[in-house]
């Protein structure tokens, strides 16, 4: 379904009314269509398959001397949009994974990380979902997703923790071990010395 710009319009326009603002004032004059503008952005990844992202896989073949080891892209920067207040949060995401038969190049990771960030979201969800994707996506031996963020509806409304942030983790196949997610933690953290 394509984002429908002239409803988000119309629904912005009248949230101002029924906050007592004028419309027409020069300075909100045009916020109704920014708003629609910068809702396309943050709501494109709305019936977006993240499984496009790594259907270009390569065939991977580990010898039998050699050992499928752990692939981590650290600090991937994402948004989204709380579903709950419809505020943003702003993170990174970690994403490892011991290849199975299959990998993928790089660059397709954060491409997963930003269709399924660019949807109502709840960052536990969120988590679950990038997990899940490079799952059925990549086959590999195990995946772990790590997403640190900072939200809006936390830190500008309500109890207004300004320096805090939420971090959830989701685990599948061989990383799901305590002390091997434990060593993935301290790569993790290794860059942030």
């Amino acid at each position: 379904m394509a984002i429908d710009f002239g409803r988000i319009e119309a629904a912005v326009a009248e949230i101002l009314a029924a906050i007592g603002e004028d419309t027409a004032r020069p300075g909100l004059a045009t916020t109704p269509q920014r708003v629609a503008k910068a809702y396309g952005e943050f709501f494109s990844g709305v019936d977006v398959d993240p499984l496009d992202h790594l259907a270009d896989t390569v065939e991977f073949h580990a010898g039998a001397d050699e050992l499928s080891e752990l692939v981590l892209l650290r600090d991937i920067d994402f948004r989204s949009m709380c579903e709950h207040h419809l505020l943003p949060f702003r993170g990174v995401a970690h994403i490892a994974y011991v290849p199975g038969r299959r990998i993928v190049g790089l660059g397709k990771l954060p491409r997963v990380v930003e269709t399924l960030a660019s949807r109502p979201q709840l960052q536990e969800r969120l988590t679950e979902e990038i997990a899940d994707a490079l799952t059925a996506g990549l086959t590999p031996q195990g995946v772990v997703v790590v997403l640190d963020a900072v939200h809006d509806c936390v830190s500008a409304r309500g109890v207004r923790q300004a320096r805090s942030s939420t971090v959830t983790m989701a685990t599948r196949g061989t990383l799901s071990n305590p002390v091997v997610r434990a060593e993935i933690m301290a790569l993790i953290g290794a860059g942030h010395d």
